[in-house]
């Protein structure tokens, strides 16, 4: 994923999910809080047809993504098509919010999501809408709050209600800073090649960089080509190189085995996932036949280009190393099957564009349907045979 400077990734940004049925005023309340018209709003039920999402500054929670879901009541063919779109959401939301009219009682629908909620562990506020309506109002649990979108009566509390909830989800977990003391040097190999963005540096690069400064350390970076005379300059040996995951083999040829080596997309596995699960999926790579179904899977959605890592280079590498032919299946963005348990094998990307939630629910999903799951970085170093070198520096990886 291309950042520029000023961003904030969708992928760091707290996902907070509006939901509920029909007519609740979902979409209104949405507007309320975001202070703008981002959903089309409507006395008409079902109005609202697909999650509606919006990365926007939401004071004063700061970088958010805000997604506005259809009726959980929804019904007919395209009624459930709709709702399961909404479950898909829930994968990757990290704070909902349950938009209810507070005029009417609870229904089946709304009782199915706060089961849902708490069966995920999913933190979760109960908007009572339209409260300009009553006459009468009950005491309410401290997940619970008074709103109306009409009036705007407690938008600013359900805000700051959202904030409390907002600092529990946020991913706290350091890229790389943790692994580091002041004063340390990290030399960073970022090849130049077809796949890299004119004028900027992909987001884990980014990462690595701000993470290193915010450590009170050094960062080098150079091509893989000016790697040795990079070496060769220092006066002290690194910390640690982190490389491109394509640059695996050829760097790892050219740092000595008392420097430490690792590479972004394993940082950034260990900064999403869980690293223990995706390191032993490695091995079914040795396993996998001619046949065997594959599915690789990005979390960004991009212009393909001719030489591309996910349909070109991963398949070519992976054929090499197994002597087989397997199956591809080839998803991207908010894309990924149902039905898990036909694969062999998943190979997935990064997860840079997917926040914490949603990378950890696909490895879940895998983990439970007994399929193998690995990360791009770690498919490439263990078929360059330095899987346990690039990740024995990381805690608990090889538990």
């Amino acid at each position: 994923m291309i950042m520029t400077l000023n961003e904030t990734a969708s992928g760091e940004r707290v996902h907070i999910g509006f939901f509920g049925r029909r007519n609740a005023g979902k979409s209104s309340l949405v507007n309320a809080v975001t202070n703008q018209n981002m959903a089309v709003v409507s006395d008409v039920k079902g109005t609202t047809t697909d999650p509606v999402k919006k990365a926007m500054e939401l004071l004063p929670l700061g970088p958010v993504v805000i997604i506005d879901t259809p009726g959980f009541d929804d019904e007919g063919g395209l009624g459930e098509l709709r709702v399961k779109k909404t479950k898909e959401i829930l994968a990757k939301t990290d704070i909902a919010v349950l938009v209810t009219d507070a005029s009417c009682a609870p229904d089946k629908s709304e009782q199915e999501l706060i089961k849902v909620f708490e069966e995920k562990k999913l933190p979760y506020i109960i908007a009572y809408n339209k409260a300009d309506l009553l006459q009468n109002r009950k005491p309410l649990k401290e997940n619970e709050i008074y709103v109306s979108a009409k009036t705007g009566e407690n938008i600013s509390e359900l805000k700051e209600k959202i904030g409390l909830f907002a600092g529990k989800a946020k991913n706290t977990k350091k890229f790389i800073a943790d692994l580091l003391s002041p004063g340390d040097l990290v030399i960073l190999v970022i090849p130049i090649d077809e796949s890299a963005p004119k004028g900027r540096l992909i987001l884990p690069q980014q990462m690595a960089i701000r993470d290193i400064l915010d450590a009170h350390c050094t960062a080098i970076s150079c091509q893989p080509d000016e790697l040795k005379q990079t070496l060769d300059f220092l006066a002290v040996k690194p910390k640690l190189v982190i490389t491109d995951s394509q640059a695996f083999g050829a760097v790892a040829e050219i740092v000595p085995e008392n420097i430490p080596l690792t590479s972004f997309s394993i940082l950034m596995a260990r900064y999403k996932g869980e690293l223990t699960a995706l390191v032993q999926g490695a091995a079914q790579l040795g396993k996998l036949q001619d046949g065997d179904k594959v599915l690789i899977s990005e979390g960004c959605t991009h212009h393909r280009q001719c030489n591309d890592i996910g349909t070109v280079k991963l398949p070519r590498w992976i054929e090499n190393f197994s002597h087989a032919k397997p199956d591809y299946t080839f998803t991207s963005g908010g894309s990924f099957p149902e039905d898990l348990s036909e694969y062999k094998l998943i190979v997935h990307c990064g997860g840079c564009m997917l926040n914490e939630k949603e990378m950890k629910h696909r490895i879940e999903r895998a983990i439970a349907a007994r399929v193998p799951i690995v990360n791009y970085g770690m498919a490439i170093a263990h078929m360059n045979g330095i899987l346990k070198r690039s990740v024995e520096m990381l805690p608990n990886a090889l538990t």
